[in-house]
């Protein structure tokens, strides 16, 4: 095949992977039919019909088909990843547990299982079980061994500097995110949220990577990838959902922020605390500060920090007053400026920029 990045391919997902090259993706987000097995109308409390998922597309004959189908795609998938690249594979109760169990027999290695919760789930409109508000994620990577992409720095930012954990809560596709034909209904009947993708791209890839979705629907995979500064190959055998996802991506600016950039990701340069006292960064004398603006010690002139009783470097001195046996003090101590903390971290990057 030619050069497919930022293409959508019209084709059955199996028959199309076999077209790909070995090893040629970064991430793989895939979507499957959940194989539903629902039987009769859904029915709302008032009595109307709830559009549930009565696609063609999710039909199987048995499990064994459903199975087959799932092995043969799963397979594929994975010869298709680079030996560093991960796959997220979105599921539910009816459709995990065997996913799950094909993946570990094919050698893929699971690094989590996220649970997407949603606030806003659909009810269980005949009161006869719990509401169903969650589906399941399994992002694997093609080996035990495999080195991926996983921007710790950059999810913990974004969760309030806290470490980003496996429950997500992000609201189902609604209101004006909800892609609707002209008769007013919904398009796609399990359209993924924006910020579901969101996560998952941003937290397993980098710049320019290549994303595979092999069950492309409405596109939210390749506009969230275009979003980000990410390549999309999408793979979808519905010509009314390609028309919509082609629509929806060319109105996709390209424009991630430094954040999505993966800025926090790039290791911090090697600059010491006496260069920077020599480069007139950090003064001698000059009070330490906590992100709370405890006072907690003072700059000697040999680099070490002293709060009076100890004489430390300021890793020791950080984990002194956090009770641990280590921590960073780049991310722990501030200084004043203009009445003003700044993080002494920041002063190494100035330097590095200063000295180019």
């Amino acid at each position: 095949m030619g050069n497919i990045e930022n293409t959508i391919i019209c084709g059955d997902c199996i028959e199309e992977l076999k077209k790909l090259k070995n090893e040629s993706v970064d991430l793989i987000f895939a979507d499957p039919p959940y194989f539903m097995q629902t039987e009769g109308e859904l029915l709302r409390t008032n009595g109307t019909k709830f559009l549930g998922v009565e696609d063609l597309w999710d039909k199987f004959d048995s499990y064994d088909e459903y199975d087959n189908f799932c092995f043969n795609w799963l397979k594929e998938c994975k010869r298709v990843m680079k030996k560093n690249a991960s796959i997220w594979v979105i599921g539910s109760f009816q459709n995990i547990y065997r996913i799950g169990f094909i993946m570990q027999n094919l050698g893929f290695w699971i690094l989590n299982d996220v649970v997407w919760s949603k606030p806003n789930a659909v009810p269980n409109f005949s009161g006869t079980r719990f509401q169903n508000s969650h589906e399941t994620l399994l992002w694997c990577t093609k080996s035990k061994n495999s080195k991926y992409t996983f921007n710790y720095k950059t999810m913990k930012y974004l969760n309030g500097n806290k470490q980003d954990k496996s429950v997500w809560d992000i609201s189902i596709c609604i209101g004006s995110e909800r892609i609707k034909g002209s008769d007013g209904k919904k398009v796609h009947s399990t359209q993924k949220p924006e910020k579901l993708l969101y996560k998952i791209i941003l937290s397993s890839s980098k710049l320019n990577d290549i994303v595979l979705d092999p069950f492309f629907g409405t596109g939210t995979t390749g506009a969230v990838a275009k979003k980000l500064g990410r390549k999309y190959i999408g793979i979808e055998k519905e010509k009314k959902y390609i028309d919509v996802a082609k629509m929806r991506i060319k109105k996709i600016k390209c424009e991630p922020n430094e954040i999505e950039k993966l800025s926090m990701e790039i290791k911090p340069p090697k600059v010491g605390i006496l260069k920077l006292i020599d480069n007139n960064y950090l003064k001698v004398g000059e009070n330490l500060y906590s992100k709370d603006e405890n006072k907690i010690c003072k700059l000697l002139k040999n680099g070490y920090v002293t709060d009076g009783i100890d004489e430390l470097s300021i890793h020791k001195m950080s984990a002194k007053f956090l009770s641990t046996n280590n921590h960073n003090g780049w991310d722990y101590f501030y200084v004043k400026r203009l009445n003003k903390l700044v993080s002494i971290d920041t002063f190494r990057y100035e330097f590095m920029e200063n000295s180019i």
